[in-house]
């Protein structure tokens, strides 16, 4: 039995195999991840910002960045 492959199908089947590897690297990207603190006290409360910058700096020591609070 003989398989028969037209011309479309081939380069589309060929442009297709070469974009691949091109879309399997850009979706290996680390995906960010978030946290949320929700705080029930007031701002400008000493203990709540001690408690906020203890968080920030466990962070660091772990490695996280903060990009937007």
């Amino acid at each position: 039995m003989t398989a028969f492959i037209g011309r479309r199908e081939l380069v589309t089947l060929l442009g297709g195999a070469a974009a691949w590897p091109l879309a399997v690297r850009a979706q290996q990207c680390e995906r960010m991840r978030r946290i949320g603190v929700l705080n029930p006290f007031a701002e400008n409360d000493p203990e709540v910002q001690a408690n906020i910058t203890a968080f920030r700096q466990a962070l660091q020591k772990l490695g996280w960045t903060e990009r937007n609070l």
